[in-house]
């Protein structure tokens, strides 16, 4: 839905005052709701819930072949699909053109062994690996996608078991592999220091966090920063406009610090269902 000047005004007159249209300030999120293993099929799974975005994750495992130059490590591949029903963005080549921007930037910010260590999924040096996919399925958009989307993924791959492989015999280029069917023999990836993004929208002089669609459209730009125990695995701009780098250096202090907030949530929401088989809510 398409904002008139004077619905424009006020959101930017609220953020101005710290109090939004939903009553949050700038620094706020709203409440979340998130599910895990949702999908029998999968090797893992998380549904997550934000106001009106609605994200859910599936996670594959296959075994393939290692990067000739990083024969100790597996492969992860992102893939993003956006339902048109989910919002009429996505029309023609608009959800295509956004499916490409969140994979290259979840590319990016799971490229380093040190959010993700993909020497676990080695099978064998050089010749066989696990491969996992990573299947986002973006159902409703009412903002902050990327925010949304990075929490319902470190929740899938914390979910995830891949299958213990027991026995490997090699005879010549030939590799057999004994891979257990037994569902307790199995791996659990450790997703510590998987990263979460923050989405810093500018609006007037200042950025909020987790903005809703109607936000969005008063956006001068946003930045998106990818948190990993602290520290940032990437950082982009979307939209147009620019930041001094004064500003910049603040919005990043700003980013950090929500970045934590946001994983000291979700590791209490997964202990929850964990614990309890039950959905755990971030506030």
């Amino acid at each position: 839905m398409t904002l008139s000047e004077a619905e424009k005004t006020f959101i930017l007159h609220g953020v101005q005052e710290n109090f939004r249209i939903d009553g949050r300030n700038r620094d706020d999120y709203r409440p979340m709701e998130l599910e895990t293993s949702i999908i029998t099929h999968a090797f893992g799974s998380a549904r997550l819930r934000l106001a009106n975005t609605d994200v859910v994750v599936t996670v594959k495992v296959e075994i393939d072949v290692p990067f000739p130059d990083r024969p100790l490590e597996g492969k992860m591949e992102f893939f993003i699909d956006c339902s048109a029903n989910a919002t009429p963005d996505f029309e023609g080549r608009g959800g295509e053109n956004l499916a490409t921007e969140i994979s290259n930037t979840l590319t990016a910010a799971y490229s380093s062994n040190s959010v993700f260590d993909y020497t676990k999924l080695c099978i064998l040096k050089g010749r066989k690996c696990w491969k996992i996919y990573v299947d986002i399925l973006i159902l409703e958009c009412g903002g902050n996608l990327y925010d949304a989307i990075s929490i319902a993924v470190k929740a899938a791959l914390w979910n995830t078991s891949i299958p213990l492989v027991k026995s490997v015999t090699i005879d010549g280029n030939n590799v057999d592999m004994n891979v257990s069917e037994n569902l307790s023999d199995c791996i659990k990836l450790d997703i510590s220091a998987a990263p979460l993004m923050v989405t810093l929208c500018k609006i007037g002089d200042h950025c909020v966090v987790d903005p809703t669609s109607a936000e969005e459209q008063c956006s001068q730009g946003a930045i998106v920063v990818a948190i990993s125990k602290g520290k940032f695995s990437t950082v982009f701009q979307t939209g147009g406009g620019s930041l001094h780098p004064l500003t910049l250096m603040e919005k990043l202090k700003l980013g950090a610090k929500v970045g934590n907030r946001l994983e000291e949530a979700l590791s209490e929401a997964l202990s929850k269902i964990k614990e309890n088989g039950e959905m755990g809510f971030l506030n």
